[in-house]
Protein backbone atom coordinates (compact mmCIF):
# COMPACT_ATOMS: atom_id res chain seq x y z
CA UNK A 1 0.00 0.00 0.00
CA UNK A 2 3.08 2.38 0.93
CA UNK A 3 4.68 1.43 -2.23
CA UNK A 4 1.22 2.11 -4.30
CA UNK A 5 1.00 5.79 -2.40
CA UNK A 6 4.61 6.61 -3.57
CA UNK A 7 3.99 5.45 -7.12
CA UNK A 8 1.08 7.64 -7.17
CA UNK A 9 2.86 10.62 -5.93
CA UNK A 10 5.66 10.11 -8.16
CA UNK A 11 3.30 9.92 -11.26
CA UNK A 12 0.39 12.63 -9.92
CA UNK A 13 1.45 15.22 -12.58
CA UNK A 14 1.14 12.76 -15.57
CA UNK A 15 -1.91 11.12 -13.83
CA UNK A 16 -3.97 13.91 -13.65
CA UNK A 17 -3.03 14.69 -17.33
CA UNK A 18 -4.35 11.31 -18.44
CA UNK A 19 -7.47 11.19 -15.95
CA UNK A 20 -8.36 14.66 -17.81
CA UNK A 21 -7.96 13.17 -21.04
CA UNK A 22 -10.39 10.13 -20.12
CA UNK A 23 -12.98 12.23 -18.61
CA UNK A 24 -13.04 14.33 -21.84
CA UNK A 25 -13.37 11.72 -24.20
CA UNK A 26 -15.69 9.84 -22.09
CA UNK A 27 -14.18 7.39 -20.17
CA UNK A 28 -15.34 9.01 -16.36
CA UNK A 29 -16.05 6.10 -14.99
CA UNK A 30 -13.21 4.05 -15.84
CA UNK A 31 -10.93 6.54 -13.71
CA UNK A 32 -13.38 6.45 -11.09
CA UNK A 33 -12.94 2.57 -11.06
CA UNK A 34 -9.13 2.78 -11.01
CA UNK A 35 -9.28 4.87 -7.86
CA UNK A 36 -7.43 7.72 -9.48
CA UNK A 37 -10.16 10.29 -8.66
CA UNK A 38 -9.69 9.57 -5.21
CA UNK A 39 -5.76 10.00 -5.46
CA UNK A 40 -6.23 13.27 -7.24
CA UNK A 41 -8.90 14.44 -5.27
CA UNK A 42 -6.92 13.77 -2.24
CA UNK A 43 -4.49 15.81 -3.24
CA UNK A 44 -5.75 18.69 -4.45
CA UNK A 45 -5.94 18.34 -8.07
CA UNK A 46 -9.33 18.79 -8.95
CA UNK A 47 -11.29 16.85 -12.12
CA UNK A 48 -13.85 18.47 -14.75
CA UNK A 49 -16.10 15.78 -14.62
CA UNK A 50 -18.53 17.11 -18.00
CA UNK A 51 -18.33 15.34 -21.31
CA UNK A 52 -17.79 17.92 -24.50
CA UNK A 53 -21.35 17.17 -26.98
CA UNK A 54 -19.18 16.79 -29.85
CA UNK A 55 -16.83 14.17 -28.45
CA UNK A 56 -19.87 12.35 -26.29
CA UNK A 57 -21.65 12.09 -30.49
CA UNK A 58 -18.67 9.79 -31.63
CA UNK A 59 -18.35 6.14 -31.84
CA UNK A 60 -16.14 4.45 -28.99
CA UNK A 61 -13.55 2.96 -31.42
CA UNK A 62 -13.23 7.20 -32.74
CA UNK A 63 -12.93 8.33 -28.84
CA UNK A 64 -10.22 5.92 -28.19
CA UNK A 65 -8.42 6.68 -30.62
CA UNK A 66 -8.93 10.88 -29.67
CA UNK A 67 -7.52 9.83 -26.26
CA UNK A 68 -4.67 7.72 -27.27
CA UNK A 69 -3.49 10.80 -29.28
CA UNK A 70 -4.07 13.33 -27.02
CA UNK A 71 -1.74 11.18 -23.82
CA UNK A 72 1.04 11.54 -25.75
CA UNK A 73 3.96 8.83 -27.08
CA UNK A 74 3.64 5.80 -25.23
CA UNK A 75 -0.01 5.55 -25.96
CA UNK A 76 0.28 6.41 -29.78
CA UNK A 77 2.65 3.48 -29.47
CA UNK A 78 0.23 1.55 -27.50
CA UNK A 79 -2.32 2.13 -30.67
CA UNK A 80 0.04 1.06 -33.15
CA UNK A 81 0.55 -2.14 -31.16
CA UNK A 82 -3.64 -2.27 -31.04
CA UNK A 83 -3.57 -1.81 -34.43
CA UNK A 84 -1.57 -5.66 -35.05
CA UNK A 85 -4.29 -7.24 -33.29
CA UNK A 86 -6.58 -7.74 -35.91
CA UNK A 87 -7.84 -10.88 -33.99
CA UNK A 88 -9.27 -8.94 -30.86
CA UNK A 89 -10.74 -5.72 -32.98
CA UNK A 90 -13.01 -5.36 -35.36
CA UNK A 91 -11.80 -3.66 -38.77
CA UNK A 92 -13.12 -0.31 -37.70
CA UNK A 93 -11.43 -0.48 -34.64
CA UNK A 94 -7.76 -1.52 -36.77
CA UNK A 95 -8.45 1.76 -39.15
CA UNK A 96 -8.70 3.94 -36.22
CA UNK A 97 -5.46 2.66 -34.78
CA UNK A 98 -3.76 3.07 -38.12
CA UNK A 99 -4.60 5.99 -38.16
CA UNK A 100 -2.37 7.20 -35.49
CA UNK A 101 1.07 8.18 -36.52
CA UNK A 102 4.32 8.47 -34.89
CA UNK A 103 5.16 12.19 -35.73
CA UNK A 104 5.97 14.65 -32.61
CA UNK A 105 8.20 17.89 -32.77
CA UNK A 106 12.04 16.96 -32.18
CA UNK A 107 13.68 17.75 -28.95
CA UNK A 108 15.59 20.71 -28.88
CA UNK A 109 19.55 20.64 -30.00
CA UNK A 110 20.97 21.45 -27.48
CA UNK A 111 19.61 19.01 -25.09
CA UNK A 112 20.56 16.09 -28.12
CA UNK A 113 24.10 17.58 -28.69
CA UNK A 114 24.56 17.28 -24.95
CA UNK A 115 22.97 13.17 -24.41
CA UNK A 116 25.37 12.69 -28.15
CA UNK A 117 28.43 13.56 -26.52
CA UNK A 118 27.96 11.44 -23.43
CA UNK A 119 27.69 8.60 -25.47
CA UNK A 120 29.61 9.25 -28.30
CA UNK A 121 32.22 10.09 -26.04
CA UNK A 122 33.00 13.41 -27.66
CA UNK A 123 30.70 16.06 -29.36
CA UNK A 124 29.32 15.15 -32.82
CA UNK A 125 31.37 17.52 -34.66
CA UNK A 126 34.52 15.90 -33.45
CA UNK A 127 33.32 12.28 -34.32
CA UNK A 128 31.79 13.08 -38.06
CA UNK A 129 32.93 15.10 -40.45
CA UNK A 130 29.83 16.49 -41.14
CA UNK A 131 26.48 16.36 -38.59
CA UNK A 132 23.25 17.96 -39.78
CA UNK A 133 21.83 19.51 -36.48
CA UNK A 134 18.35 19.79 -38.28
CA UNK A 135 16.97 15.71 -38.23
CA UNK A 136 15.38 13.97 -40.88
CA UNK A 137 12.60 12.91 -39.01
CA UNK A 138 11.12 12.56 -35.16
CA UNK A 139 9.30 10.28 -33.50
CA UNK A 140 8.17 9.55 -30.13
CA UNK A 141 11.40 7.80 -28.85
CA UNK A 142 13.88 9.11 -31.06
CA UNK A 143 15.05 11.99 -33.93
CA UNK A 144 17.42 10.50 -37.15
CA UNK A 145 20.42 13.43 -38.26
CA UNK A 146 22.04 12.74 -41.42
CA UNK A 147 26.55 12.63 -40.55
CA UNK A 148 29.68 11.57 -42.92
CA UNK A 149 32.17 9.21 -41.54
CA UNK A 150 35.79 10.33 -41.77
CA UNK A 151 36.14 7.79 -44.58
CA UNK A 152 33.09 10.19 -46.65
CA UNK A 153 30.50 7.25 -45.66
CA UNK A 154 26.86 8.65 -45.46
CA UNK A 155 24.77 7.63 -42.54
CA UNK A 156 21.91 8.17 -40.35
CA UNK A 157 22.39 8.54 -36.30
CA UNK A 158 19.08 7.62 -34.42
CA UNK A 159 18.88 9.44 -30.91
CA UNK A 160 16.61 8.52 -28.27
CA UNK A 161 14.84 11.49 -26.90
CA UNK A 162 16.36 13.01 -23.69
CA UNK A 163 14.49 11.46 -20.71
CA UNK A 164 11.87 9.31 -22.46
CA UNK A 165 12.43 5.94 -20.82
CA UNK A 166 11.40 7.68 -17.39
CA UNK A 167 8.22 8.91 -18.85
CA UNK A 168 7.55 5.42 -20.61
CA UNK A 169 8.04 3.54 -17.54
CA UNK A 170 5.39 5.95 -15.57
CA UNK A 171 2.93 5.49 -18.76
CA UNK A 172 3.47 1.65 -18.19
CA UNK A 173 3.03 1.49 -14.72
CA UNK A 174 -0.56 3.53 -15.18
CA UNK A 175 -1.26 1.12 -18.35
CA UNK A 176 -0.76 -2.17 -16.23
CA UNK A 177 -3.07 -0.82 -13.85
CA UNK A 178 -6.05 0.24 -16.67
CA UNK A 179 -5.17 -2.90 -18.45
CA UNK A 180 -6.70 -4.84 -15.16
CA UNK A 181 -9.63 -2.84 -14.65
CA UNK A 182 -10.79 -2.99 -18.41
CA UNK A 183 -10.41 -6.89 -18.19
CA UNK A 184 -11.93 -7.14 -14.70
CA UNK A 185 -14.95 -4.48 -15.60
CA UNK A 186 -17.59 -5.03 -17.37
CA UNK A 187 -17.89 -2.55 -19.69
CA UNK A 188 -18.04 -2.19 -23.25
CA UNK A 189 -14.37 -2.93 -23.59
CA UNK A 190 -13.58 -5.94 -20.89
CA UNK A 191 -13.79 -8.91 -23.53
CA UNK A 192 -9.79 -7.50 -25.54
CA UNK A 193 -7.62 -9.33 -23.30
CA UNK A 194 -5.99 -5.89 -22.02
CA UNK A 195 -3.91 -7.64 -19.57
CA UNK A 196 -2.02 -9.96 -22.57
CA UNK A 197 -1.95 -6.99 -24.76
CA UNK A 198 -0.48 -4.51 -22.69
CA UNK A 199 2.29 -7.06 -21.60
CA UNK A 200 2.96 -7.74 -25.51
CA UNK A 201 3.30 -3.41 -25.55
CA UNK A 202 5.91 -3.28 -22.47
CA UNK A 203 7.69 -5.93 -23.99
CA UNK A 204 7.76 -4.34 -27.65
CA UNK A 205 8.30 -0.79 -26.33
CA UNK A 206 11.46 -1.83 -23.70
CA UNK A 207 13.04 -3.11 -26.74
CA UNK A 208 12.38 -0.06 -28.55
CA UNK A 209 13.99 1.35 -26.15
CA UNK A 210 17.80 -0.39 -26.81
CA UNK A 211 19.09 0.82 -29.81
CA UNK A 212 21.46 -2.05 -29.29
CA UNK A 213 18.90 -4.46 -29.61
CA UNK A 214 17.46 -2.86 -32.73
CA UNK A 215 20.90 -2.85 -34.91
CA UNK A 216 20.92 -6.59 -33.52
CA UNK A 217 18.05 -7.45 -35.05
CA UNK A 218 19.03 -5.81 -38.41
CA UNK A 219 22.05 -8.01 -38.77
CA UNK A 220 20.34 -10.99 -37.89
CA UNK A 221 18.06 -10.23 -40.75
CA UNK A 222 20.52 -9.01 -43.45
CA UNK A 223 22.74 -12.56 -42.56
CA UNK A 224 19.16 -14.30 -42.97
CA UNK A 225 19.49 -12.52 -46.75
CA UNK A 226 23.27 -12.91 -47.28
CA UNK A 227 23.68 -14.50 -50.90
CA UNK A 228 20.24 -14.10 -51.44
CA UNK A 229 18.41 -13.68 -55.28
CA UNK A 230 15.59 -14.39 -56.99
CA UNK A 231 16.87 -17.93 -57.43
CA UNK A 232 18.02 -18.16 -54.17
CA UNK A 233 14.80 -18.95 -52.72
CA UNK A 234 16.35 -22.30 -50.79
CA UNK A 235 14.99 -23.43 -47.83
CA UNK A 236 16.45 -26.76 -48.25
CA UNK A 237 20.29 -24.88 -47.04
CA UNK A 238 18.92 -22.75 -44.34
CA UNK A 239 21.17 -19.79 -43.54
CA UNK A 240 22.83 -19.74 -39.99
CA UNK A 241 22.39 -16.00 -39.28
CA UNK A 242 24.30 -15.75 -35.66
CA UNK A 243 27.45 -16.97 -37.41
CA UNK A 244 27.16 -14.83 -40.54
CA UNK A 245 26.81 -11.61 -37.84
CA UNK A 246 29.33 -12.92 -35.91
CA UNK A 247 31.91 -13.07 -38.76
CA UNK A 248 30.92 -9.79 -40.22
CA UNK A 249 31.18 -7.72 -37.13
CA UNK A 250 34.28 -9.47 -37.13
CA UNK A 251 35.78 -8.53 -40.49
CA UNK A 252 33.68 -4.76 -40.77
CA UNK A 253 31.78 -6.43 -44.17
CA UNK A 254 28.51 -4.93 -44.65
CA UNK A 255 25.22 -7.00 -45.41
CA UNK A 256 23.71 -6.98 -48.89
CA UNK A 257 22.13 -9.53 -51.48
CA UNK A 258 22.09 -8.55 -55.35
CA UNK A 259 17.89 -7.72 -54.72
CA UNK A 260 17.55 -7.26 -50.22
CA UNK A 261 19.49 -4.71 -49.05
CA UNK A 262 19.87 -3.92 -45.12
CA UNK A 263 21.34 -0.93 -43.70
CA UNK A 264 25.06 -1.60 -42.41
CA UNK A 265 25.55 -1.23 -38.26
CA UNK A 266 28.82 0.97 -37.32
CA UNK A 267 29.12 -0.74 -33.47
CA UNK A 268 31.64 1.99 -32.64
CA UNK A 269 29.08 4.36 -31.80
CA UNK A 270 26.15 2.70 -31.37
CA UNK A 271 24.84 2.10 -28.08
CA UNK A 272 21.56 1.78 -26.32
CA UNK A 273 20.91 5.18 -26.75
CA UNK A 274 22.42 5.93 -30.29
CA UNK A 275 22.55 3.98 -32.97
CA UNK A 276 24.44 4.77 -35.95
CA UNK A 277 23.55 3.34 -39.79
CA UNK A 278 24.43 3.31 -43.37
CA UNK A 279 22.27 6.07 -45.11
CA UNK A 280 20.17 4.36 -47.72
CA UNK A 281 19.80 6.45 -50.69
CA UNK A 282 16.76 5.12 -52.03
CA UNK A 283 13.08 6.39 -53.24
CA UNK A 284 10.76 6.38 -50.65
CA UNK A 285 7.84 3.55 -50.54
CA UNK A 286 5.02 5.80 -50.59
CA UNK A 287 6.34 7.64 -53.53
CA UNK A 288 5.22 5.62 -56.69
CA UNK A 289 5.02 8.32 -58.92
CA UNK A 290 9.10 8.51 -58.42
CA UNK A 291 9.38 4.60 -59.00
CA UNK A 292 7.84 5.12 -62.42
CA UNK A 293 10.23 8.24 -62.98
CA UNK A 294 13.22 6.31 -62.04
CA UNK A 295 12.54 3.25 -64.85
CA UNK A 296 12.19 0.51 -62.39
CA UNK A 297 9.74 -2.14 -62.94
CA UNK A 298 6.75 -2.16 -60.01
CA UNK A 299 5.87 -5.91 -60.59
CA UNK A 300 9.26 -7.31 -60.37
CA UNK A 301 9.73 -4.99 -56.65
CA UNK A 302 6.02 -6.58 -55.64
CA UNK A 303 7.21 -9.90 -56.51
CA UNK A 304 10.63 -9.58 -54.68
CA UNK A 305 8.54 -7.70 -51.59
CA UNK A 306 6.67 -10.44 -51.41
CA UNK A 307 8.76 -13.62 -51.94
CA UNK A 308 11.16 -11.68 -49.06
CA UNK A 309 8.56 -11.24 -46.83
CA UNK A 310 7.54 -14.77 -46.92
CA UNK A 311 11.43 -15.91 -46.93
CA UNK A 312 11.56 -14.29 -43.27
CA UNK A 313 8.00 -15.85 -41.73
CA UNK A 314 8.44 -19.72 -43.24
CA UNK A 315 12.16 -20.19 -43.77
CA UNK A 316 13.91 -17.67 -41.05
CA UNK A 317 11.12 -17.82 -38.33
CA UNK A 318 12.53 -13.73 -37.47
CA UNK A 319 11.05 -11.10 -39.69
CA UNK A 320 9.72 -7.39 -40.16
CA UNK A 321 6.54 -7.25 -38.46
CA UNK A 322 6.23 -3.55 -40.29
CA UNK A 323 6.50 -3.98 -43.36
CA UNK A 324 4.66 -0.70 -44.37
CA UNK A 325 5.94 1.61 -47.01
CA UNK A 326 7.61 4.18 -44.64
CA UNK A 327 10.12 1.52 -43.77
CA UNK A 328 10.77 0.27 -47.09
CA UNK A 329 13.24 1.86 -50.05
CA UNK A 330 12.97 1.10 -53.56
CA UNK A 331 17.00 1.43 -55.21
CA UNK A 332 18.03 0.67 -58.60
CA UNK A 333 18.40 -2.35 -60.33
CA UNK A 334 14.57 -3.03 -58.63
CA UNK A 335 16.85 -3.59 -55.12
CA UNK A 336 14.70 -3.20 -52.31
CA UNK A 337 15.63 -1.99 -48.63
CA UNK A 338 14.01 -2.42 -45.40
CA UNK A 339 15.01 0.04 -42.35
CA UNK A 340 13.54 0.34 -38.77
CA UNK A 341 13.94 -2.95 -37.28
CA UNK A 342 12.46 -2.19 -33.74
CA UNK A 343 9.14 -4.33 -34.13
CA UNK A 344 10.33 -7.55 -35.09
CA UNK A 345 8.36 -11.09 -35.10
CA UNK A 346 9.71 -14.42 -34.11
CA UNK A 347 8.48 -17.76 -34.73
CA UNK A 348 9.25 -21.36 -34.05
CA UNK A 349 10.02 -24.04 -36.06
CA UNK A 350 6.49 -25.63 -35.12
CA UNK A 351 4.76 -22.93 -35.75
CA UNK A 352 6.63 -22.14 -38.84
CA UNK A 353 5.41 -25.31 -39.85
CA UNK A 354 1.40 -24.30 -38.36
CA UNK A 355 1.75 -21.09 -40.76
CA UNK A 356 3.04 -23.22 -43.76
CA UNK A 357 -0.29 -25.65 -43.90
CA UNK A 358 -2.65 -22.88 -42.84
CA UNK A 359 -1.60 -21.02 -45.95
CA UNK A 360 -0.98 -23.97 -48.12
CA UNK A 361 -4.75 -24.96 -47.06
CA UNK A 362 -5.98 -21.50 -48.06
CA UNK A 363 -4.82 -21.31 -51.30
CA UNK A 364 -5.84 -24.86 -52.06
CA UNK A 365 -8.77 -24.57 -50.48
CA UNK A 366 -8.27 -27.35 -47.99
CA UNK A 367 -11.18 -26.78 -45.22
CA UNK A 368 -9.80 -29.77 -42.53
CA UNK A 369 -6.34 -28.46 -42.93
CA UNK A 370 -7.33 -24.58 -42.13
CA UNK A 371 -9.50 -26.00 -39.35
CA UNK A 372 -7.24 -28.30 -37.97
CA UNK A 373 -4.76 -25.21 -37.33
CA UNK A 374 -6.82 -22.73 -36.23
CA UNK A 375 -8.12 -25.84 -33.23
CA UNK A 376 -4.64 -25.75 -32.37
CA UNK A 377 -4.07 -22.30 -32.36
CA UNK A 378 -7.47 -21.64 -29.60
CA UNK A 379 -5.55 -23.96 -26.95
CA UNK A 380 -8.13 -23.62 -23.93
CA UNK A 381 -10.73 -21.59 -25.27
CA UNK A 382 -14.77 -22.30 -25.15
CA UNK A 383 -15.36 -23.22 -28.48
CA UNK A 384 -17.96 -24.54 -30.28
CA UNK A 385 -15.97 -26.69 -32.65
CA UNK A 386 -19.05 -28.27 -34.51
CA UNK A 387 -19.83 -24.61 -35.36
CA UNK A 388 -16.56 -23.13 -36.19
CA UNK A 389 -15.90 -25.85 -38.82
CA UNK A 390 -19.17 -25.50 -40.26
CA UNK A 391 -17.84 -21.58 -40.79
CA UNK A 392 -14.93 -22.23 -41.94
CA UNK A 393 -15.97 -24.99 -44.35
CA UNK A 394 -18.04 -22.39 -45.93
CA UNK A 395 -15.47 -20.01 -45.87
CA UNK A 396 -13.39 -22.17 -47.91
CA UNK A 397 -15.42 -23.62 -50.49
CA UNK A 398 -16.32 -20.16 -52.12
CA UNK A 399 -12.98 -19.88 -53.29
CA UNK A 400 -13.22 -23.22 -54.81
CA UNK A 401 -12.82 -23.28 -58.42
CA UNK A 402 -11.32 -19.47 -58.28
CA UNK A 403 -8.21 -19.05 -60.11
CA UNK A 404 -5.51 -17.80 -58.05
CA UNK A 405 -4.59 -14.74 -59.31
CA UNK A 406 -8.13 -13.93 -58.46
CA UNK A 407 -7.62 -14.83 -54.62
CA UNK A 408 -6.53 -12.00 -52.29
CA UNK A 409 -4.79 -14.01 -49.55
CA UNK A 410 -4.71 -10.96 -47.59
CA UNK A 411 -8.53 -10.81 -47.37
CA UNK A 412 -8.54 -14.15 -46.74
CA UNK A 413 -6.69 -14.00 -44.15
CA UNK A 414 -8.67 -11.06 -42.89
CA UNK A 415 -12.07 -13.06 -43.63
CA UNK A 416 -10.20 -16.43 -41.50
CA UNK A 417 -9.45 -14.09 -38.51
CA UNK A 418 -13.11 -12.21 -38.22
CA UNK A 419 -14.24 -15.67 -37.82
CA UNK A 420 -12.56 -16.29 -34.89
CA UNK A 421 -13.15 -12.78 -33.33
CA UNK A 422 -17.23 -13.79 -34.16
CA UNK A 423 -16.33 -17.01 -31.43
CA UNK A 424 -14.37 -14.53 -29.34
CA UNK A 425 -10.95 -16.50 -29.90
CA UNK A 426 -7.86 -14.92 -29.92
CA UNK A 427 -4.48 -15.56 -31.71
CA UNK A 428 -1.06 -15.61 -29.57
CA UNK A 429 1.10 -12.79 -29.56
CA UNK A 430 3.43 -14.11 -31.81
CA UNK A 431 0.46 -14.56 -34.37
CA UNK A 432 -0.81 -11.28 -34.14
CA UNK A 433 2.21 -9.81 -35.78
CA UNK A 434 2.43 -12.39 -38.62
CA UNK A 435 -1.20 -11.42 -39.69
CA UNK A 436 -0.79 -7.72 -39.59
CA UNK A 437 2.72 -8.24 -41.26
CA UNK A 438 1.31 -10.01 -44.10
CA UNK A 439 -1.97 -8.23 -44.27
CA UNK A 440 0.15 -4.89 -44.60
CA UNK A 441 2.65 -6.98 -47.37
CA UNK A 442 -0.30 -7.28 -49.94
CA UNK A 443 -1.17 -3.65 -49.65
CA UNK A 444 1.84 -2.58 -50.42
CA UNK A 445 2.17 -5.03 -53.26
CA UNK A 446 -1.21 -4.28 -54.70
CA UNK A 447 -0.38 -0.61 -54.83
CA UNK A 448 2.55 -1.77 -56.77
CA UNK A 449 0.75 -3.76 -59.08
CA UNK A 450 -2.76 -3.79 -58.99
CA UNK A 451 -2.75 -6.89 -60.49
CA UNK A 452 -0.35 -8.92 -58.19
CA UNK A 453 -1.09 -12.43 -57.99
CA UNK A 454 -0.09 -13.07 -54.29
CA UNK A 455 -1.61 -16.32 -53.88
CA UNK A 456 0.09 -17.35 -57.46
CA UNK A 457 3.63 -16.34 -55.84
CA UNK A 458 3.41 -17.37 -52.72
CA UNK A 459 2.57 -21.63 -53.91
CA UNK A 460 5.64 -22.55 -55.12
CA UNK A 461 7.28 -20.88 -51.90
CA UNK A 462 5.15 -22.52 -49.52
CA UNK A 463 5.97 -25.79 -51.36
CA UNK A 464 9.67 -25.48 -51.12
CA UNK A 465 8.93 -24.30 -47.31
CA UNK A 466 6.48 -27.37 -46.71
CA UNK A 467 9.23 -30.15 -48.97
CA UNK A 468 12.20 -28.09 -47.07
CA UNK A 469 10.15 -29.13 -43.35
CA UNK A 470 10.48 -33.05 -44.63
CA UNK A 471 13.74 -32.68 -46.01
CA UNK A 472 16.01 -35.95 -44.70
CA UNK A 473 18.30 -33.83 -42.70
CA UNK A 474 15.70 -31.50 -41.65
CA UNK A 475 13.95 -34.77 -40.42
CA UNK A 476 17.15 -36.29 -39.00
CA UNK A 477 17.77 -32.99 -37.04
CA UNK A 478 14.51 -33.42 -35.32
CA UNK A 479 14.85 -37.63 -34.60
CA UNK A 480 18.19 -36.77 -33.16
CA UNK A 481 16.59 -34.11 -30.81
CA UNK A 482 13.82 -36.52 -29.68
CA UNK A 483 16.45 -39.16 -29.17
CA UNK A 484 18.57 -36.85 -27.07
CA UNK A 485 15.20 -35.92 -25.08
CA UNK A 486 14.12 -39.44 -24.81
CA UNK A 487 17.98 -40.60 -23.46
CA UNK A 488 17.85 -38.30 -21.05
CA UNK A 489 13.91 -38.88 -19.79
CA UNK A 490 15.39 -42.52 -19.49
CA UNK A 491 18.52 -42.21 -17.70
CA UNK A 492 16.55 -39.52 -15.07
CA UNK A 493 13.85 -42.81 -15.00
CA UNK A 494 15.78 -44.82 -12.24
CA UNK A 495 16.36 -41.76 -10.21
CA UNK A 496 13.02 -40.37 -10.14
CA UNK A 497 11.34 -44.29 -9.76
CA UNK A 498 13.24 -43.92 -6.26
CA UNK A 499 12.10 -40.70 -5.01
CA UNK A 500 8.81 -42.03 -5.75
CA UNK A 501 9.34 -44.43 -3.82
CA UNK A 502 11.13 -43.26 -1.17
CA UNK A 503 8.16 -40.77 -1.20
CA UNK A 504 5.34 -43.37 -0.72
CA UNK A 505 7.50 -45.13 2.26
CA UNK A 506 7.69 -42.20 4.08
CA UNK A 507 3.82 -41.06 3.90
CA UNK A 508 4.79 -38.25 1.88
CA UNK A 509 3.17 -39.25 -1.36
CA UNK A 510 0.48 -36.47 -2.55
CA UNK A 511 -1.52 -37.33 -5.46
CA UNK A 512 -3.68 -34.15 -6.95
CA UNK A 513 -6.53 -35.72 -9.24
CA UNK A 514 -8.91 -32.86 -10.04
CA UNK A 515 -12.00 -33.83 -12.19
CA UNK A 516 -14.48 -31.31 -13.28
CA UNK A 517 -17.35 -33.48 -12.94
CA UNK A 518 -16.73 -34.72 -9.02
CA UNK A 519 -15.79 -30.82 -8.39
CA UNK A 520 -19.02 -30.15 -9.36
CA UNK A 521 -20.72 -32.90 -7.68
CA UNK A 522 -19.10 -32.24 -4.17
CA UNK A 523 -20.17 -28.25 -4.87
CA UNK A 524 -23.75 -29.33 -5.09
CA UNK A 525 -23.30 -31.37 -2.05
CA UNK A 526 -22.10 -28.87 0.35
CA UNK A 527 -25.02 -26.42 -0.97
CA UNK A 528 -27.48 -28.97 -0.57
CA UNK A 529 -25.94 -29.71 3.23
CA UNK A 530 -26.16 -26.24 4.00
CA UNK A 531 -29.67 -25.43 2.97
CA UNK A 532 -30.54 -28.74 5.60
CA UNK A 533 -28.96 -27.43 7.95
CA UNK A 534 -30.34 -23.74 7.91
CA UNK A 535 -34.18 -26.28 7.24
CA UNK A 536 -33.50 -27.48 10.24
CA UNK A 537 -32.42 -24.43 12.27
CA UNK A 538 -35.54 -22.93 10.42
CA UNK A 539 -37.98 -26.03 11.85
CA UNK A 540 -35.97 -25.89 15.47
CA UNK A 541 -37.20 -22.45 15.73
CA UNK A 542 -40.55 -22.68 14.56
CA UNK A 543 -40.96 -25.05 17.31
CA UNK A 544 -39.31 -23.59 20.04
CA UNK A 545 -41.43 -20.13 19.08
CA UNK A 546 -44.40 -22.57 19.47
CA UNK A 547 -43.99 -23.41 22.22
CA UNK A 548 -42.82 -19.75 24.15
CA UNK A 549 -45.73 -18.32 22.49
CA UNK A 550 -47.89 -20.83 24.68
CA UNK A 551 -45.82 -19.88 27.73
CA UNK A 552 -47.30 -17.19 29.90
CA UNK A 553 -45.37 -13.85 31.70
CA UNK A 554 -42.19 -12.04 30.30
CA UNK A 555 -42.77 -9.24 27.45
CA UNK A 556 -45.13 -8.90 25.42
CA UNK A 557 -45.89 -7.11 22.44
CA UNK A 558 -49.40 -6.37 20.46
CA UNK A 559 -50.51 -8.94 23.19
CA UNK A 560 -48.49 -11.57 22.31
CA UNK A 561 -45.02 -12.79 23.57
CA UNK A 562 -42.05 -10.90 22.01
CA UNK A 563 -39.06 -13.81 22.47
CA UNK A 564 -42.01 -15.66 20.24
CA UNK A 565 -42.54 -13.27 17.77
CA UNK A 566 -39.14 -12.34 16.97
CA UNK A 567 -38.52 -16.36 16.64
CA UNK A 568 -41.03 -16.21 14.12
CA UNK A 569 -39.61 -13.03 12.62
CA UNK A 570 -36.19 -15.29 12.53
CA UNK A 571 -37.91 -18.35 11.05
CA UNK A 572 -39.43 -16.05 8.34
CA UNK A 573 -35.94 -14.48 7.25
CA UNK A 574 -34.26 -17.95 7.32
CA UNK A 575 -37.23 -19.54 4.95
CA UNK A 576 -37.19 -16.78 2.70
CA UNK A 577 -33.35 -16.83 2.22
CA UNK A 578 -33.62 -20.68 1.99
CA UNK A 579 -36.20 -20.25 -0.92
CA UNK A 580 -34.23 -18.07 -3.02
CA UNK A 581 -31.23 -20.24 -2.13
CA UNK A 582 -32.83 -23.24 -4.00
CA UNK A 583 -34.68 -21.16 -6.73
CA UNK A 584 -30.54 -19.46 -7.69
CA UNK A 585 -29.42 -23.18 -7.57
CA UNK A 586 -32.10 -24.64 -10.38
CA UNK A 587 -31.39 -21.48 -12.43
CA UNK A 588 -27.60 -22.39 -12.71
CA UNK A 589 -27.94 -25.73 -13.43
CA UNK A 590 -30.85 -24.96 -15.84
CA UNK A 591 -28.11 -22.75 -17.27
CA UNK A 592 -25.22 -25.08 -17.20
CA UNK A 593 -27.00 -27.61 -19.21
CA UNK A 594 -26.01 -27.86 -22.66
Amino acid sequence: MLWQALTAARDLGRLHEIASILIRHGFGDMVRRMGLANVLETAGRALHWSEPGELAQLETHARVRRALEEMGPTFVKLGQILATRVDLFDPEWIVEFSKLQDSTPPSPYPEIHRQLTEDLGAPPEEVFTAFDPDPLAAGSIAQVHRARLEDGSEVVVKVRRPGVRTVVEADLRWLSKLAEVLETGNSELSHFHWQEVVGQFTQSLRRELDFGAECRNAERIAANFEGYSDSAFSPQSPHQPHDHAAEALATGQSFASSIIVIPKVYWRWTSERVCVQEYINGIPGRDLAAVDRAGLDRKVLARRGVAAVIKMITIDGFFHADPHPGNVFYLSGNRIAFIDFGMVGRLTEDRRHQLILLLLGLVEQEAPRVTDVLLGWTGDDEVNEKRLTAEIQTFVDQYVGVPLKQIKLGDMLADLVGILRGHRLHLPSDLALFFKAFISLEGMGRELDPNLDIAGEALPLLGDALRAHYAPSVVTKRGLRVASDLTSLVADLPRDLSKLVRAARQGKLDLHIELAQLKYLGDQLGGAANRLVIGIVVAAIIVGSSIIMMVSGGPTLLGLPLFGLIGYLCATVGGVWLMLSISRSNKADRQKKP
